[in-house]
C-alpha cells in the first residue's frame, strides 16, 4: 500500500518510517516480534527495555534488527541504575530512536542526539512538553488520560492542542488512539502522528498469551480505572478483582510488594545494591514514599504475571481505554493497513470528495 501525500508528516521523515503510527515500548508486550512486525509493516516498532536486563536487551535489539531493515527504537528508564551503559550500546549498535516514559534528562539527550539519534519522550502536560523540548528532544508523544499503563489527569482532546501550541517540535498523539478515524483526528488536531499501545498488544504478533488477550476482548470502554495502588503513581488497568484487593490491602500492599520486589530481582538478576539504587531513584524523581517506593518496585512482577506467566488471576492488566473498542486480533500489517485505509478514507470525505459514512 502506498502512502497518501497527506499521511507524509514530519514524523516520518523524523522517523524514517512508511506511516506515522507508533507502537509503544510496553513491559513484558514490546519484545523483538512484535516490534519488528510494526516496522515491517510501515510503523515504528519499539522494544520495551525498561523490565530486561542488559544482556537481555542487547540480545533483543540483534533478534529485531535480525527480522527487519527497517528504523525501530528503543524505550528506556531514565532511572535505571546502568541507564548510561543502555544509553551507549544504543549509540554503538546505531539504533535509529530512543523513547522514554519520563523525561530523559539534558545530559542524556544531548549524548543521545551528538551521536544522531531520535529521542522521543512521553508527557502528559504542556509544561513537561516545554521543559524536555528546550533540552533538544526530536519530537514528543503527548499521552492523555485515556492511555493504559502509567497516565496523566488531561484528555487528549485536551492535551493535544495545548501541547501543539507550546511547542515547535512533531507531537504524537496517544491515548484513545486505536484505528484510522484516530489518525486522522489527530492530524486535524495539528499532530504528526499516532501512538498505540493496546491495539498492538491486541495483535496476532504479540507474545501475550491467547487466554489473556481474551480477557481484554472481554472487556468494555468502562472496564478500566485509574489506580495508584500498585505502586504509588496514577496506572490505567482492567480492573479486575485483583485491583480491588489491592485498594482495600492498605498497609499489607508494602509487605507484598516488598516480597515482590526481591522476586524481581531475582528473575532479572539486578543486585540487590542496584534494586537500591533505581528505588531511590524512582523514589526521588516520582517524589515517592518509602512504601510506594517498594510497591513501585513491585509493579513489573505484577505485570509480568499476567502478561509473562498467563495468570491474570494474580497480576495486573495494563491497558488503554480503547480495549473497549477492540473485537479482533490482527496481525501488525493488518492492522497499519486498516488504519491507512481508514485514515484515507476520512480525509477524503472531509474533503468531499469521499462517501459520507450513512451512503449506502
Amino acid at each position: 500500500m502506498s502512502a497518501d501525500p497527506r499521511l507524509q508528516t514530519r514524523a516520518c521523515e523524523l522517523f524514517g518510517v512508511e506511516y506515522p503510527i507508533i507502537q509503544t515500548g510496553m513491559g513484558w508486550v514490546s519484545g523483538a516480534r512484535l516490534t519488528a512486525a510494526t516496522s515491517n509493516a510501515g510503523g515504528l516498532g519499539i522494544i520495551a527495555a525498561a523490565p530486561l536486563t542488559f544482556d537481555q536487551m542487547v540480545e533483543t535489539i540483534d533478534a529485531v534488527a535480525a527480522a527487519t531493515d527497517r528504523p525501530f527504537g528503543v524505550n528506556l528508564r531514565t532511572d535505571a541504575a546502568d541507564i548510561d551503559r543502555r544509553v551507549d550500546h544504543i549509540i554503538a549498535a546505531q539504533i535509529p530512536v530512543a523513547s522514554f516514559a519520563q523525561a530523559p534528562g539534558e545530559a542524556i539527550v544531548k549524548k543521545l542526539k551528538d551521536a544522531g539519534v531520535v529521542v522521543v519522550p512521553t508527557i502528559g502536560a504542556p509544561r513537561h512538553a516545554e521543559k524536555v523540548a528546550a533540552w533538544g528532544v526530536d519530537a514528543v508523544i503527548a499521552q492523555g488520560a485515556e492511555g493504559g499503563g502509567h497516565t496523566g489527569p488531561i484528555a487528549t482532546t485536551l492535551l493535544l492542542p495545548a501541547v501543539i501550541d507550546t511547542v515547535d517540535i512533531p507531537v504524537i498523539a496517544a491515548g484513545g488512539m486505536v484505528d484510522g478515524r484516530s489518525l486522522a483526528a489527530a492530524l486535524a488536531f495539528g499532530a504528526d502522528g499516532v501512538a498505540m499501545g493496546t491495539r498492538f498488544l491486541l495483535s496476532s504478533d504479540s507474545d501475550v498469551p491467547d487466554h489473556v488477550k481474551a480477557v481484554y476482548l472481554d472487556t468494555k470502554l468502562t472496564g478500566t480505572v485509574v489506580t495508584t495502588a500498585v505502586d504509588g503513581v496514577p496506572q490505567r488497568v482492567i480492573n479486575t478483582s485483583v485491583i480491588s484487593r489491592l485498594e482495600r490491602s492498605g498497609p499489607l500492599s508494602f509487605i507484598r510488594a516488598a516480597r515482590n520486589a526481591l522476586k524481581f530481582r531475582a528473575l532479572t538478576g539486578v543486585s540487590y545494591r542496584q534494586l537500591l539504587s533505581e528505588g531511590l531513584a524512582m523514589r526521588r524523581s516520582l517524589n515517592l514514599t518509602w512504601a510506594q517506593m517498594a510497591m513501585a518496585a513491585n509493579a513489573p512482577m505484577m505485570t509480568k504475571a499476567a502478561m509473562v506467566d498467563g495468570h491474570p488471576e494474580v497480576g495486573i492488566l495494563p491497558t488503554g481505554q480503547v480495549v473497549g473498542s477492540i473485537d479482533a486480533l490482527p496481525s501488525c500489517q493488518e492492522i497499519i493497513d486498516s488504519i491507512v485505509a481508514e485514515a484515507v478514507e476520512v480525509l477524503d470525505r472531509l474533503a468531499g470528495s469521499g462517501p459520507t459514512p450513512n451512503d449506502p
